[in-house]
C-alpha cells in the first residue's frame, strides 16, 4: 500500500504552565496578541510575531492528559527556545528589561557569541525559553 505524502496546513505549540491568567499577562505585556475568541478555563492562546506563529498555554494537569503522559519539569531542563528576532541593540535591550519586569527571568545577557550573533535569552515566569537575536 503507497502512502501519499501529507500536508501540514498550520503548525503551533502547546506548552504547560501553573497560571494562566500571570502567562496571559506575562505575554500580553511583551506585546503578543491574545488569540481567543472567548475565555478558557484550560488554556490561553496567544499570536507572535508578523507570521502570527500560535503557542498555546494550557494548565499543566490539561497538557499532561492530552499528551498521555508526563510533561518536562523545566526546573531540570529545556527541550525547546523559541526565537525571536530584534532589528537593534536597543530592542534587545528592550525585550530583556520587559521580560523581568514582568516576572520573567534574564539567563544570558546581551552579548555576541562565537559566530558573531548578538542576542539575549529570558525564560517566562514558567520557564519556558526565548532568544531575541539582532537580524
Amino acid at each position: 500500500m503507497e502512502i501519499g505524502k501529507v500536508k501540514a496546513v498550520k503548525i503551533w505549540a502547546n506548552l504547560g504552565v501553573d497560571d494562566l491568567e500571570r502567562t496571559f499577562d506575562f505575554y500580553t505585556g511583551l506585546g503578543f496578541e491574545s488569540n481567543m475568541s472567548r475565555p478558557s478555563d484550560a488554556l490561553t492562546s496567544l499570536r507572535f510575531g508578523k507570521d502570527g506563529f500560535v503557542i498555546n498555554f494550557f494548565k499543566k494537569d490539561k497538557l499532561k492528559w492530552a499528551m498521555n503522559g508526563d510533561i518536562a519539569n523545566l526546573g531540570q531542563g529545556n527541550e525547546v527556545m523559541f526565537s525571536l528576532s530584534a532589528e537593534t541593540k536597543e530592542e534587545i535591550a528592550a525585550w530583556a528589561d520587559q521580560a523581568e519586569r514582568l516576572g520573567g527571568r534574564v539567563f544570558r545577557p546581551a552579548s555576541y557569541d562565537e559566530d558573531g550573533y548578538y542576542y539575549c535569552g529570558f525564560a517566562d515566569p514558567d520557564g519556558h525559553m526565548f532568544n531575541v537575536l539582532l537580524m
